[in-house]
């Protein structure tokens, strides 16, 4: 038994720092709850803390700003589909609409691994485990983030591969970067883009070091999770046995959720903000309590949202929307192709 020099108490050898066990049970990252305490936020059993290495087993009463906190529940992870115009992040000082302000109520308190700026879309994973969330950021864990970018500008595979040796863009060094030029449509071009280091802002900077002026950004995987068909604001938990089968290295054993626990399936197809967000698919006869599948999860169906070629008349042919008249031939205007071929 050690002496507590600030409670008095005593406690079991094997206790975890108190920053690692509020992060652990999603309370803020450690450095937030570093910050905590040197405020004078937080308490143990009666007595405001001073120090971030304070231990604790997690039978203490544990107070921030007065309110218990609760034991680390068993790790949990979600995807999440964030729209462009999203803050990451809990309160945004110039009252921006955040991705948490449209999350389930049911939902416990979850972190991002980390962050997607304002007009990047795609992948965003939220967890309850803080000390999972930090180990999926680090560099030396190795995970890939992936994404599709849509940029202006006009350029050749042989200047994106420059990207694999790093580059250094306005004083910032970033690392390798692989870059692939998938296709190009009028001024702009689609690049796959891969890396593993995350940088504020990194897949744009890169590409404007190269020229170009990115204009649209989907992350669509992070690490071994994809964003699949995961609609716009639809939110989707990560089975505890594919958690496990992932990321179980990054786990502590107090915290493994059981493989064959059901839990209640998250609500999918949910928007966050309706103005940010379009509209999912409804389902149709048949489709109940499954998930819609390949481009069925973005379409918006709308009134007036529907694509042209998306509206097909009796023969199946798409349809114009005008009223055809009574005789008038199914084809090409007069004088076009059909008409041709029967005087040739």
């Amino acid at each position: 038994m050690t002496e507590r020099r600030e409670t008095g108490q005593s406690f079991v050898e094997g206790g975890e720092r108190i920053a690692k066990y509020l992060a652990s049970a999603g309370v803020a990252s450690r450095r937030d709850v570093e910050k905590m305490i040197a405020d004078g936020r937080v308490s143990v059993d009666g007595h405001v803390l001073g120090t971030p290495a304070f231990k604790v087993t997690g039978r203490e009463k544990i107070l921030l700003d007065g309110k218990p906190v609760q034991r680390p529940d068993a790790t949990r992870l979600w995807r999440y589909h964030k729209p462009a115009g999203l803050v990451t992040t809990n309160k945004d000082p110039e009252g921006r609409p955040t991705i948490f302000g449209g999350l389930p109520l049911d939902m416990p308190r979850v972190l991002t691994v980390g962050r997607l700026d304002l007009n990047t879309e795609g992948l965003l994973l939220l967890t309850n485990d803080g000390e999972l969330a930090r180990a999926m950021e680090l560099p030396a864990t190795g995970l890939k983030r992936s994404y599709r970018a849509r940029a202006y500008g006009r350029i050749q595979q042989k200047e994106l591969d420059r990207l694999r040796d790093g580059i250094v863009h306005e004083g910032v060094a970033y690392g390798s970067i692989d870059a692939k030029l998938d296709r190009v449509t009028g001024s702009n071009c689609w690049i796959d883009v891969s890396l593993a280091e995350g940088k504020n802002r990194e897949v744009r900077q890169a590409l404007e070091a190269l020229g170009l002026k990115v204009n649209r950004l989907i992350r669509v995987s992070y690490g071994p999770f994809q964003l699949d068909d995961l609609g716009p604001g639809a939110l989707e938990e990560v089975p505890p046995s594919e958690l496990l089968s992932e990321l179980s290295q990054y786990i502590p054993e107090k915290r493994r959720p059981s493989p064959f626990v059901e839990r209640k399936a998250s609500p999918k197809g949910k928007p966050v903000h309706a103005k940010q967000a379009p509209k999912p698919a409804p389902r149709v006869d048949g489709d109940e309590g499954q998930r819609r599948k390949g481009l069925n999860a973005f379409v918006d169906k709308r009134p007036g949202k529907q694509r042209a070629s998306d509206k097909r008349g009796p023969t199946g042919r798409p349809s114009t929307g005008k009223p055809q008249r009574p005789g008038a031939p199914r084809g090409g205007k007069p004088g076009g192709s059909g008409a041709r071929s029967r005087g040739k």
